[in-house]
């Protein structure tokens, strides 16, 4: 039996419009070949922050192995679920995958652990913060065109990447939010609201891309048993029925199955709760969306409860592991040393980042672009930088 086509659905009425884009901060011609949206992806796949992704850790340092996700394949999963699922809603798919293409461009390296150490490292400067970096990265940091910084991206893709898991308007106080506050007043988001169904729809392909991918990376590096996964809510389940269905699979294959079957299922889900709300709320426009009281797109509860005891799980087993702890405190120590290193002595930074350096004004501006160069590093830039200035044998 073939399988039956896809037929694609009507255009939601809460849908974005690319030709009602509210634009972009610095006005430019239009593409002749893509909407505004496409024109943002494609900045953003051509950005440098995004191409440094590919060795930037997921939960594994990238150097571990080349069949753990790194920030670039995650990103990739993060956009192809996200693409699919808003065409499969009738939204504008170009701007959700551009949405999640962004949403982690401005992670430092070794993931987490990076982030919290940029964050000490910071902590009297305002301090660090992933999602704040991405937008600074492309609003500033990035500068590939001849009359502004940044990528210029229109309005619904900042807003997307700003505020894809909700309003945001209390963080402004925030010394780490200075960056979101000075251009919100420039170019108002409206960050008291909810973002774009676009951009929920991004922010719910993570949670759906890292679970899985997490379950999948966990088995491969032995951190836990596909027997201990089949006690666990939502994807034990899954599990034993995969295995039911297919006796004496390979283990490989029966661990992928089940992941695409999560993947499957946590997608369905996002989709009819999403309509049920849609129904209930007689969302009829973006602006509808933008006016709701909670998330339009969302798991159900009963999907959000399984949820959580896989994310216990998988807090236990694999983010607190010894292993990946080892790896987080060999990262920490990394990145400690050498913010104070470059801070203490500005000519053993590359020159282009010491002119900037002595350029700043203040001990704030001074730290945070010490703290720019360290968060644009991979994890393999950052273990070799660090073995250069701290090692005189290996010196070059």
């Amino acid at each position: 039996m073939s399988d039956t086509h896809y037929q694609p659905p009507n255009r939601a009425p809460y849908a974005e419009d690319w030709s009602r884009s509210r634009g972009r901060r610095y006005p430019e011609g239009d593409s002749a070949t893509r909407t505004p949206f496409a024109r943002d992806r494609d900045r953003i796949i051509h950005a440098s922050a995004f191409r440094r992704l590919k060795e930037k850790t997921q939960v594994f340092v990238a150097h571990e192995g080349d069949n753990f996700r790194t920030r670039l394949t995650h990103s990739l999963e993060v956009a192809q679920i996200a693409r699919s699922v808003a065409k499969a809603m009738g939204l504008d798919d170009d701007l959700a995958e551009t949405i999640a293409l962004a949403h982690d461009i401005g992670h430092p390296p070794f993931g987490h652990a990076g982030e919290d150490e940029l964050h000490e490292c910071m902590k009297d400067h305002g301090g660090f913060d992933h999602n704040v970096q991405t937008f600074r990265v492309v609003t500033q940091l990035e500068r590939r065109y001849p009359h502004f910084d940044g990528l210029n991206l229109t309005w619904e893709t900042l807003e997307g990447i700003i505020k894809h898991n909700g309003p945001v308007a209390d963080k402004l106080s925030r010394p780490s939010w200075r960056a979101i506050a000075d251009y919100d007043q420039e170019h108002d988001l409206g960050l008291g609201t909810w973002a774009s169904a676009e951009a929920q729809v991004a922010a719910l392909a993570d949670d759906i891309a890292y679970n899985n991918h997490d379950v999948d990376d966990g088995v491969s590096a032995g951190l836990f048993s596909m027997d201990e996964l089949a006690e666990v809510p939502l994807i034990g389940p899954i599990i034993k029925r995969a295995s039911n269905e297919l006796p004496g699979v390979e283990p490989r294959i029966l661990r992928l199955e089940a992941v695409r079957r999560m993947i499957g299922e946590m997608i369905k889900d996002v989709m009819a709760e999403t309509r049920r709300r849609a129904k209930a709320e007689a969302v009829a426009s973006p602006d509808d969306v933008r006016a709701l009281k909670r998330a339009l797109v969302a798991f159900s509860p009963d999907m959000a409860e399984d949820l959580g005891a896989l994310r216990e799980f998988l807090m236990e087993r694999m983010y607190r592991h010894y292993r990946v702890n080892r790896h987080r405190s060999q990262a920490r120590r990394i990145l400690r040393e050498m913010f104070k290193l470059f801070l203490d002595e500005p000519a053993v930074l590359p020159p282009h980042w010491a002119q900037h350096l002595e350029s700043a004004v203040g001990p704030q501006a001074k730290a945070q672009v010490v703290c720019d160069y360290i968060a644009g590093m991979t994890d393999r830039f950052a273990i070799e930088e660090h073995r250069k200035l701290f090692y005189l044998d290996i010196w070059n």
